[in-house]
């Protein structure tokens, strides 16, 4: 490999990198759009927070959890030492033929801190924020790691007669976020009001241009999530992955619009919203598989089912204020076993790794989250008390608030 090509494969997975780090602005409006403006101030801090967490744990100790090396690398578990220690020949194509060791770090940082983002939104508006970044420092620094490490550090489910397969992360990133979501919302409770005489009273996120704003960020950081995934500036594959990425993010749109007009009988552009982000996470598992066709036919179905999936959670009173559950779990595991459905590796065979995938991963996170967020509710406690929630969090946790020169209803 010449010197000329190493440096542009690094280069633009750099590029992805700042792409990725952007997301998290991404979700901060997204989250702080769809709940209420007296929670503002508290959706904006963690969503800052959760990227220094994810930076700071995955420096000291993530990355060697989900890359061990060899110091220690089982099927299940393997462990590289603490911190960032250089390999022989770290900055050139000796470590890798696309980028160098410190490239490599801070790329697989960036998507780390997502999985806790992808909390944040489900127990928005009434979780107390000590319990929360604790849950978000362990979750980020040990269990996304090591379900990572089955797949993309050599372990269990890289090693399958039929390999498991997850380009960038529909299960190890997105479901991985799903499933602690969908714990911590269980274990929370809903918010007041929520459901009430057997209804379901609909909670309008305070600003809505502001959702919107988020979800164009992470449409557009989803070009960096997915194309640096190529782990080099390949051509041919770094074009397609970016024509499926935008093919399943529209299709989902369209996909959510029917559905949720043939269910409520409205335009309701957070289902779009939503949409959107779920035809995005649909393709993640696959995007460098899939012919065009089959990404717009994955991203419809994906948001065809963030909807119905909402409906289904509102049923049996979860309450996610955000729909991250819907779009990061139920849709994370419709793209991982779309791998098998269609594309290069679509078959039987395929199908049950993914599915092997799918349920380890979902059961040792859901372990994991259960087991911290039930020692921390009986402990210290997870949930502010009626007061706190009904006057808000910004003004009990933070002592201010997002908009001090207007007065809101809530």
């Amino acid at each position: 490999m010449t010197q000329e090509l190493f440096t542009i494969n690094n280069l633009w997975i750099m590029v992805a990198t700042i792409l990725v780090f952007i997301m998290h602005l991404g979700f901060a409006a997204l989250e702080a759009g769809l709940t209420r403006a007296k929670n503002t101030i508290n959706i904006l801090f963690k969503n800052t927070i959760i990227p220094a967490i994810g930076l700071l744990t995955y420096a000291f100790v993530g990355f060697n959890l989900m890359y061990p090396g060899e110091i220690f690398a089982g099927s299940v578990f393997g462990f590289g030492g603490l911190g960032l220690s250089l390999p022989e020949g770290w900055n050139t194509s000796a470590y890798s033929e696309g980028y160098t060791f410190y490239t490599d770090f801070i790329f697989q940082a960036m998507f780390a801190a997502t999985a806790a983002t992808i909390v944040s939104g489900a127990v928005a508006e009434r979780i107390k924020l000590g319990p929360f970044i604790f849950f978000s420092i362990l979750y980020v620094g040990v269990c996304y790691p090591i379900v990572g490490m089955w797949k993309w550090g050599g372990g269990f489910l890289d090693t399958l007669s039929v390999p498991f397969y997850d380009f960038a992360g529909s299960t190890i990133v997105h479901s991985v976020g799903g499933w602690g979501a969908v714990i911590g919302a269980y274990l929370l409770g809903s918010r007041i009001g929520k459901y009430k005489d057997g209804k379901t009273n609909a909670i309008p996120g305070h600003n809505i241009p502001l959702a919107v704003f988020g979800v164009f960020l992470l449409w557009f950081g989803w070009f960096g999530f997915n194309g640096g995934s190529v782990l080099s500036a390949d051509p041919g594959t770094v074009s397609l992955v970016f024509v499926t990425t935008a093919l399943a993010g529209a299709a989902g749109a369209f996909g959510a619009l029917l559905a949720s007009y043939l269910k409520f009988k409205a335009y309701d552009i957070t289902m779009v919203l939503n949409g959107v982000l779920a035809g995005l996470v649909s393709i993640t598992a696959g995007a460098d598989l899939m012919s065009p066709t089959d990404s717009v036919i994955i991203g419809f179905i994906g948001g065809i089912l963030v909807v119905f999936g909402v409906v289904l959670f509102d049923k049996i009173k979860i309450d996610d204020p955000v729909g991250a559950i819907s779009v990061h779990l139920i849709c994370g595991i419709w793209g991982t076993l779309a791998v098998g459905i269609f594309g290069d590796l679509a078959g039987i065979s395929q199908v049950m790794s993914q599915l092997i995938g799918i349920v380890a991963i979902g059961a040792f996170c859901v372990a994991f989250s259960f087991i911290i967020f039930y020692v921390l509710k009986k402990t210290v406690g997870i949930r502010v008390d009626e007061q706190e929630e009904t006057e808000g969090l910004d003004i009990n946790e933070h002592g201010m608030r997002a908009y001090p020169d207007f007065e809101t209803k809530e």
